[in-house]
């Protein structure tokens, strides 16, 4: 079956997208880790725009001002654009770097945190053009291109109307004193960051939930990958069924090592074998050492017979031992009854056969409670168990 983008149809699995994180692949939103950024920046610098001002005030006051020394060594301009750019990075440089961590915290947000050494990893085929034009053309890179355009085109068009609009108090900042201006300036241009802050965080709420929707995209399944990845989790059918086939066997093997030490094998006696045995000084009731049905059950009666274990035929018994009793467990309560009537007649055969008393005469009649019977239970109606009695 092919794996064409056209085949895969299916949602991904669990799996597949652990998979996808761990080889970093997670979904993000560069749109949300710009707003963050920029609304942080904002922020700051509302809540100092008082000390802000007075600093730009001073450093333009200073920048302006000339000394007699200055003038006559215009190389001293350097020293001093020098200095006033190091105190501007002393601003510049916290700002930024509030920025980056809140665009990173907006980022870790939307996506979760997610540190991966293989996003890291050199991979030669980035290095084909063949394969990078493919992925420049892609269905997913032209859409991120157009909404990438149409932001910058919103955020153009609402910088262009809002100088347009805004012009005159532009001018107006001109003709008043310095600290005024800069006052009156920097509430107009706050007054823009926030409608440009208002279209960014509406376009981040959009991108949210279309980035995790491209990325499941990617990681779409074809019925094909779906089943290995069944079989890498559940193991391939075939193979399951040899190793239950062997370990099948393997008990089988052990419950026919256990013939020969039983007491007694109880038949139905076409279906049904239960091998039981029981030491009068040491066991409390009889216990299960074999138990098997159809091919099983000649097994288990051929090993006795071969280990010379008397094989009694006793149809509701035998029905009765291998629905209830359990390998290796004692047998149920409800059973003790009947199967110590079966080893009473047993151990007298065994006692005749050694000279040691008469042989006993015919089994008596074995009362079974007709409940653990299973060919008194409808459901079991059609069970090879009743074809004989």
């Amino acid at each position: 079956m092919s794996d064409s983008a056209q085949d895969r149809t299916l949602p991904a699995t669990a799996r597949k997208i652990s998979k996808a994180r761990e080889q970093g692949q997670v979904a993000r939103s560069r749109d949300l880790g710009h707003f963050a950024a920029l609304m942080a920046a904002s922020l700051a610098l509302a809540a100092v725009s008082s000390q802000l001002t007075g600093w730009l005030q001073g450093l333009l006051a200073r920048g302006l001002s000339f000394d007699a020394l200055t003038v006559s060594q215009p190389e001293r301009m350097a020293d001093r654009l020098a200095d006033f750019g190091v105190e501007m990075m002393l601003v510049v440089l916290p700002m930024g770097l509030l920025m980056m961590g809140v665009g990173v915290a907006a980022s870790v947000a939307c996506g979760g945190w997610n540190f991966s050494w293989k996003a890291m990893e050199p991979k030669f085929s980035k290095l084909d053009p063949i394969s990078g034009v493919a992925r420049l053309f892609s269905a997913s890179q032209i859409g991120m291109t157009l909404k990438a355009c149409l932001l910058a085109l919103v955020l153009g068009l609402i910088g262009a109307l809002f100088v347009q609009a805004n012009m005159g108090r532009f001018l107006h900042s001109m003709a008043v004193p310095l600290p005024a201006a800069l006052n009156h300036a920097a509430g107009t241009v706050w007054a823009g960051m926030l409608l440009l802050l208002l279209a960014v965080g509406a376009f981040a709420l959009v991108d949210i939930p279309l980035q995790k929707f491209v990325w499941l995209r990617g990681l779409r399944m074809s019925h094909q990958e779906v089943k290995q990845e069944h079989k890498e989790i559940e193991g391939n059918a075939e193979i399951k069924g040899k190793q239950k086939a062997q370990m099948r066997e393997a008990a089988n093997r052990r419950m026919l090592a256990a013939v020969p030490s039983a007491s007694v094998v109880v038949m139905n006696p076409t279906h049904f074998a239960v091998a039981l045995r029981y030491d009068d000084g040491k066991m409390a009731a009889p216990l299960v050492v074999a138990k098997g049905a159809d091919l099983m059950a000649f097994r288990i009666r051929d090993a006795a017979r071969a280990a010379q274990v008397p094989v009694l035929e006793a149809p509701p018994l035998a029905r009765a031992l291998y629905a209830h009793a359990e390998l290796d467990r004692e047998i149920p309560a409800a059973l003790f009854s009947a199967v110590a009537q079966v080893l009473a007649w047993v151990f007298q055969l065994r006692a005749a056969m050694a000279g040691k008393g008469r042989a006993p005469g015919d089994l008596p009649d074995l009362q079974v409670p007709p409940e653990l019977d299973p060919k008194n239970q409808p459901a079991v109606t059609s069970a090879p168990a009743e074809d004989d009695a």
